[in-house]
């Protein structure tokens, strides 16, 4: 290590004398402990000592550093209260104007405004999560949407666990431990994040065993694949990508009376799972909850944050004796939901049982009709329109579902258009991504952007404000 090397290090100083000067600023010692303060002081002094010493493998860390003793003491100070808002503001809105509805990178669905409140109201509250008011005794979490599921799909019985991963996992644990599990090779699909049905199905203890070809799958080889060690038939609804051409597959009603045939369950995975049917708003078809239930189906497993529009959540929904014994496995208890994750589930089945599924954000998104698309993007564009840095034009666009539903729904939608005049559309999205809000758009042909199908109220005054910000710097 050189001399020039030396130096600097003796200059950086000590951390407790920084914690002491943080802590004397009431309104940091007021919102950071003195851990909290050592640990983020520690962390900035360990990455500024790497980058003395090797600063060809080091990042640079808040651009250039102070030379004397008393500005590096300064400085260190403001990097670790940086570090401490970084990491506290860590999970944060965005807003997403990208046009897909359910962005998984994004949350996936948004929660209509009366079931957020419904949800803060229930978070700020001790409730009665598991306890029967009428007897006063201890009653069952999954009571609070028993009735709301029976009326809105027909099913005898339902649970909640937190995902429909764990839905899938939790029926294999149940009735097909070291069992086989008859599925359609065309029907083994990857649910995203590399998670794929052949391993949640192990990881469940289940055996698979896979009949037909990728393209075509008949009812006679799931008869031929029968024996003594089925333990049910499970159909996966290939919700996140479509097969067309030559192909087949063998409806739900007709695997229904195959299972009636040998004795055993026949289970229906619909992954995104709607309370809809989508083509009166101009969608394609896809099966409905209710449509599988009054097929037969033993047990239908969905998510709640896709086409439900809900939390996260793996739905189980059928026939009440199943329903039973998933609740006895000991498993159900390492993956059950909480309160807040119930509450958000029943605020959104109101709203269905009401008749007022168009104010649950994903549907009132594709509900949209191009004509009213083209109003709010012709607002923004007439807000901005005095900005010199800027071209801003209207276009004929899609927009996409997202989060593996609908995926060859080409949904028509009209775009904002931006141009920089100044500076790439590339530092332009930085610009946006980088906001105190972040602002998420896409880039095509050069151009960036804006979808008013995935924007809500007040999106559209932050958008502009931020514009103006990029059009300031660029004059």
């Amino acid at each position: 290590m050189g001399s020039g090397n030396k130096a600097k290090l003796r200059l950086l100083p000590a951390v407790h004398e920084v914690v002491a000067d943080l802590s004397l600023r009431e309104e940091i010692a007021a919102n950071y402990s003195p851990a909290a303060l050592t640990w983020a002081v520690r962390s900035v002094l360990q990455k500024t000592r790497q980058r003395i010493l090797c600063p060809e493998t080091s990042p640079e860390i808040g651009g250039s550093q102070p030379e004397t003793a008393e500005e590096i003491r300064v400085w260190v100070a403001g990097q670790a209260l940086q570090e401490l808002q970084s990491l506290s503001s860590s999970l944060k809105r965005v807003i997403n104007a990208t046009g897909v509805i359910l962005h998984t990178n994004c949350g996936r669905a948004l929660l209509a405004p009366e079931v957020a409140d419904y949800l803060a109201e229930q978070a700020k509250h001790y409730n009665n999560l598991e306890l029967d008011l009428e007897t006063g005794q201890r009653g069952s979490r999954y009571d609070h949407i028993q009735d709301l599921f029976r009326e809105l799909t027909g099913a005898e019985s339902s649970l909640v666990v937190n995902n429909n991963a764990a839905a899938v996992l939790l029926i294999m644990n149940t009735f097909a431990l070291q069992r086989e599990v008859i599925i359609s090779r065309g029907e083994l699909v990857e649910i995203g994040g590399s998670f794929r049905i052949p391993e949640v199905l192990a990881a469940g203890g289940a055996k698979l065993r896979e009949v037909g070809t990728t393209n075509k799958t008949w009812l006679q080889d799931y008869r031929e694949a029968v024996n003594e060690n089925t333990a049910l038939v499970l159909k996966v609804h290939t919700s996140n990508f479509r097969i067309e051409g030559f192909h087949h597959s063998v409806p739900t009603g007709e695997l229904v009376k195959l299972g009636e045939e040998f004795g055993i369950p026949v289970v229906e995975d619909l992954g995104s799972g709607s309370l809809l049917d989508g083509t009166k708003f101009g969608l394609p078809k896809e099966p409905t909850i209710q449509e599988a239930v009054q097929e037969g189906v033993s047990l239908v497993c969905f998510s709640g944050d896709k086409l439900l529009g809900g939390p996260q959540a793996g739905i189980i929904v059928g026939k009440r004796e199943l329903i039973e014994k998933l609740k006895t496995n000991q498993l159900t208890r390492a993956l059950r939901v909480d309160k807040l994750t119930l509450a958000a589930l029943a605020g959104t089945l109101r709203l269905y049982q009401r008749g007022e599924a168009w104010k649950i954000p994903v549907w009132g998104m594709l509900m949209k009709t191009k004509s009213k698309l083209r109003e709010e993007a012709s607002v923004l564009q007439n807000t901005l329109k005095d900005l010199k840095s800027l071209n801003i034009q209207l276009e004929d666009n899609y927009s996409q579902v997202g989060g593996g539903a609908f995926p060859t729904a080409k949904l028509p939608t009209v775009v904002c258009a931006l141009q920089p005049l100044n500076g790439s559309v590339t530092q332009l999205e930085d610009f946006l991504r980088k906001g105190e809000i972040p602002i998420l758009t896409r880039i095509s042909r050069d151009k960036i952007l804006f979808d008013p199908r995935t924007l809500v109220a007040d999106d559209f005054q932050i958008i502009v404000e931020r514009l103006k910000e990029w059009d300031k710097i660029q004059a």
